[in-house]
């Protein structure tokens, strides 16, 4: 319906990376790489000019913890901790010992020398047979930008995107993370660009922003002038020029069904999340800062199902104090009072590292110390943050789980510490809810398969499905080469969600899932069809999983999950889900 060109038009083809529909004039900024010419030194500058390049590393460095200061404030940590990979190439050795050593032997200028290296570093990481790590390229760039722009003392570009006047769609070669984070909402309306895939940072940001946007569109920085007239349609991944009035009617008429679902949801938003035949589920959000509280109020939420505590850690010189953690979680439960709020233990590890801590390299972190390995080496941390929950706890709200428990003896080593401290504190009358619910999080198969013994230590278990199924079908979920392998419906995963389920009630206890699975309309007919008795989802998506919670009758849920127990086939039973929301709430789908 909207990729057939009109008379007048032009439509290029990019890859879709944040949904939505935006219409206006054209920015168009960046169109090439900027390069530095060859500037030689004589042998007694050389000093001099290491001092100027490692004084731009440490204001490059302020600049970019700044951008991550408000990225936390306005967005949440998460998107934050984006910024810990530009902070790495900054204190990269190789690379400051490689510009080095360029200024010394080949007597060039600091920004020449720097360029050379960065480039020659690129290049390499360009050449990687991994998306993934190709999309770093990306970071390692902006990084670039900064330490040449100080060290050239050259205007910042994001400035011009940062004080705009009117509203646009920015067209670009490429855009970086770090001007996608401080992009002004009120008058950036999408943007496109010719680089980027799916998995890039820039891609993220810009859904977290829930800015439309296409990348991957070739040329479209030199085919679209300033002030021309287009349209971004982020659902199929277009950039349309000069659309035609018909084109401007057939996307007025699919934005207006947009409007009508936002209209739905906020009439939903502070109703239970009970199916048509009167089952009552619950529906929580996920989190990782106390800023994020007054959000998780307003999108309807029934409380924290996830609250990720290794934000507190991240993008620090030391490691936070029990009181500092403790003031968090108080302020957290006392915020949400009334309403459950599930913290999980730190997750280090895997993509998530302290700065601070001398982490080892891994070949494979995501199989590594990691999660609960760490904090039952790392005791001191463990139990410092094992006290600050209990000491929160006396809120009487605050649920506590272990992530990445393998099997029991796990399990009891995580709970004898955690008694421990309950000992510590009753000796020192600190006050803390000796009836707080310890559950574990179901992330490894081997979980799974004895979860009946994990049942009788635990008061719930939360289903982590990103890494279920990452372990499960031995597919790294951020690996562009296989992404098509990671498939949540694969039959295998629906039996060890059954099995989790199963084993859980057989002990009274209840199950939640807080992976992507919760978040996603399609899938979650049949998670709670499966039995799944809470799902917690990113706060953005909460209002939609209510809204199809409520137009689904348990009855429908639990014949899709019965089909999908019996089915061999992953892609049958995709099929199966996408026709029932199709049947039952459309508007989530239609784009």
């Amino acid at each position: 319906m909207f990729d057939r060109p009109k008379k007048g038009e032009l439509i290029l083809r990019g890859i879709p990376v944040s949904a939505g529909i935006a219409r206006g004039k054209a920015l168009v900024v960046g169109r090439g790489h900027e390069g530095v010419p060859d500037r030689a030194i004589e042998q007694g500058e050389a000093q001099a000019e290491i001092g100027r390049f490692e004084h731009s590393l440490v204001q490059t460095r302020q600049q970019i913890q700044e951008i991550q200061h408000r990225v936390s404030t306005a967005m949440g940590a998460q998107d934050a901790s984006i910024f810990e990979a530009h902070l790495l190439v900054l204190e990269d050795p190789m690379l400051i010992e490689e510009v080095s050593r360029v200024i010394t032997d080949d007597l060039l200028g600091a920004e020449c020398a720097f360029q050379r290296v960065a480039d020659r570093y690129a290049e390499s990481l360009g050449k990687v047979d991994d998306e993934y790590l190709r999309e770093r390229v990306t970071d390692l760039r902006d990084v670039t930008t900064r330490v040449l722009h100080n060290l050239l003392d050259r205007p910042d570009d994001s400035l011009n995107l940062r004080h705009l006047k009117a509203p646009c769609i920015v067209v670009s070669h490429e855009h970086s993370p770090s001007t996608t984070a401080l992009l002004d909402r009120r008058f950036v309306l999408a943007f496109a660009t010719d680089i980027g895939s799916r998995t890039s940072h820039t891609a993220i940001m810009a859904r977290s922003l829930q800015i439309p946007a296409v990348v991957g569109l070739r040329d479209a920085s030199q085919q679209v002038e300033s002030g021309q007239d287009v349209l971004v349609d982020g659902f199929h991944g277009l950039l349309i020029l000069n659309p035609t009035d018909q084109t401007l009617f057939e996307y007025g008429e699919l934005a207006q069904k947009q409007v009508n679902l936002e209209e739905k949801l906020r009439e939903v938003r502070d109703e239970p999340a009970v199916t048509l035949d009167g089952v009552r589920l619950i529906l929580s959000a996920n989190m990782e800062r106390s800023a994020d509280v007054e959000a998780v109020r307003n999108c309807g939420a029934e409380g924290v199902g996830l609250f990720r505590t290794e934000f507190l850690f991240l993008n620090r010189d030391t490691l936070p104090t029990e009181d500092e953690q403790y003031e968090v979680y108080r302020e957290v439960a006392s915020g949400l009072k009334n309403q459950p709020v599930v913290i999980r233990t730190l997750d280090l590890g895997g993509d998530k590292f302290m700065s601070h801590l001398s982490m080892p390299q891994e070949l494979n972190p995501f199989l590594g110390w990691r999660a609960i390995r760490f904090c039952l080496e790392e005791t001191e941390i463990f139990r410092s943050q094992l006290r600050a929950i209990l000491r929160a706890s006396a809120e009487g709200n605050i649920k506590l789980m272990y992530p990445m428990i393998s099997g029991l003896d796990e399990l009891k080593q995580a709970n004898q510490l955690l008694e421990e401290c309950r000992n510590e504190l009753r000796a020192a009358n600190i006050p803390f809810d000796a009836a707080m619910e310890v559950g574990a999080m179901i992330e490894v198969p081997s979980a799974v398969l004895v979860a009946d013994a994990l049942a009788r230590q635990s008061s719930f278990f939360s289903i982590g499905t990103n890494d279920l199924i990452q372990y499960s079908l031995a597919v790294d979920r951020l690996n562009e080469r296989i992404t098509h392998l990671y498939e949540p419906t694969h039959p295998a995963i629906v039996r060890l969600i059954k099995a989790t389920v199963d084993a859980a009630h057989q002990h009274g206890i209840w199950v939640g899932v807080c992976g992507e699975m919760a978040g996603d309309p399609v899938l979650v007919p049949l998670l709670i069809g499966l039995g799944v008795d809470e799902l917690s989802a990113a706060v953005m998506v909460v209002p939609r999983i209510k809204f199809l919670i409520r137009r689904v009758k348990m009855s429908e849920a639990r014949e899709l999950a019965e089909f999908a127990l019996q089915c061999e086939s992953g892609s049958e039973i995709l099929a199966r889900c996408q026709a029932l929301i199709a049947q039952i709430a459309p508007s989530l789908v239609e784009h």
